[in-house]
C-alpha cells in the first residue's frame, strides 16, 4: 500500500470517476491510475469501484466504507508534512486562501498587507469562487482557509468561525428619487429596477427574505458576483444597487450615493472556515488573527477540538 494508490482512489471519487481527469490531477497516465487502484484492491481483497467494462461508475459498498479512512490517512500525511515544515522552516511556506470576490476585494487587503510585512517569505495564493466552491476547495485540501458569508457553516467537515458582521447599502446616482427626505422602505425599493448579487453571494439570501416577508417581488434586472460590476451598471442608470456597505467608498465612488439599508435587511456574518482535523502552521494562525483579531490561536484550537455542529458566535 502506498500514497499514490490512496490518492488515485480519492481523486477518482472526487472527480466523478473520470479517470482522464484523475490522471491529469495526479500528473500520471490513465492506465497508471487504473493500475494503482487495482493493486490496492488486490491488497485489500475487495473491489472499491463498480465497473462497466473499463469504466468506473460508482463506489461499491465496501468502497464507501473505505473512502473516509483513505481521506483521513491522506489528511494525516499532509499534517505530518506541515508539522515538520513548521519546525524546520518556521517563516517560509505558503497559505492558500479560498474566498469570494467581495472578501478578496474589500475585506482581505489590510490583513494581507500586515501579514506580508511580518512574513515576507510566505507566499499567499488567493482562489476566488462561489461560497460553495470555497467550501469544496477547503474539503479537497486545495485551500487552507476559506472566507465567505454564505454556505460555510453548513458543512460538518468544516469548522466555521465568525469574523465580522456587516450590513447592506443601497447605491443610486446623484439626484435619484430615493435621495429625498422620505424614509427608505422595501416598498419604495420595489418601485425601481434593482441590481444586486447573484443568488448565494454576499448576503443575497437576506435580501430575498426581506422582500418575501412583505409579499412583494422586486424587479431585479441584473445580478453579478461582485460589487464593482453592480456599481458600473448603477452608474449607467440601469437601476439602483444593493451591495455590502463595505463595498462603497465615498472618495472612490464619487458618481454614486449610498443609503444605509441596515434596517431593511438582516445583518450578515462573514465566517472563516478550516477543514476539521487540519494541522495549521504557526503563520496561518497569525494570518487568521490579522484578519479577525478575536480568532486567537486558543479560540481556533478550541473550535477545532469541538464536536461537529457546535456553533460559535462573536
Amino acid at each position: 500500500m502506498n500514497f499514490q494508490q490512496l490518492r488515485s482512489v480519492r481523486e477518482t471519487a472526487r472527480r466523478g470517476f473520470n479517470l482522464t481527469e484523475v490522471a491529469n490531477a495526479l500528473h500520471t497516465s490513465q492506465p497508471g491510475v487504473s493500475r494503482q487502484i487495482r493493486e490496492l484492491e488486490e491488497e485489500l481483497g475487495i473491489e472499491l469501484f463498480v465497473r462497466a467494462g473499463k469504466r468506473l461508475t460508482r463506489l461499491t459498498p465496501p468502497g464507501e466504507q473505505v473512502l473516509p479512512i483513505i481521506e483521513r490517512m491522506l489528511l494525516d500525511a499532509d499534517n505530518l508534512k506541515r508539522a515538520g515544515e513548521d519546525y524546520a522552516q518556521q517563516s517560509r511556506g505558503k497559505i492558500s486562501i479560498a474566498t469570494t470576490h467581495s472578501q478578496a476585494r474589500y475585506a482581505l487587503p489590510p490583513a494581507v498587507s500586515e501579514f506580508r510585512r511580518s512574513f515576507p517569505q510566505v507566499t499567499l495564493n488567493l482562489h476566488q469562487g462561489t461560497p460553495r466552491q470555497v467550501a469544496e476547495m477547503l474539503l479537497s485540501g486545495e485551500a487552507d482557509i476559506g472566507i465567505a458569508t454564505e454556505a460555510l457553516s453548513r458543512y460538518d467537515d468544516l469548522v466555521a468561525l465568525p469574523c465580522y458582521r456587516w450590513t447592506h447599502s443601497v447605491l443610486v446616482p446623484p439626484g435619484h428619487a430615493l435621495l429625498d427626505a422620505g424614509a427608505l422602505t422595501l416598498e419604495r425599493l420595489t418601485e425601481h429596477p434593482i441590481i444586486t448579487y447573484d443568488e448565494g453571494y454576499t448576503g443575497r439570501s437576506h435580501i430575498d427574505d426581506a422582500f418575501a416577508r412583505i409579499g412583494r417581488k422586486p424587479d431585479i434586472v441584473l445580478t453579478a458576483m461582485d460589487a464593482d460590476v453592480i456599481k458600473t451598471y448603477v452608474e449607467l442608470g440601469l437601476g439602483l444597487g444593493i451591495v455590502a456597505s463595505i463595498a462603497y467608498d465615498e472618495e472612490r465612488d464619487r458618481t454614486l450615493r449610498a443609503i444605509d439599508a441596515r434596517h431593511l435587511f438582516a445583518v450578515n456574518m462573514t465566517r472563516l472556515a478550516i477543514r476539521r482535523g487540519t494541522f495549521l502552521r504557526a503563520y496561518v494562525y497569525s494570518f487568521i488573527e490579522s484578519f479577525a483579531p478575536p480568532l486567537t490561536r486558543a479560540v481556533i484550537d478550541k473550535a477545532l477540538a469541538a464536536e461537529p455542529g457546535t456553533s460559535f458566535e462573536i
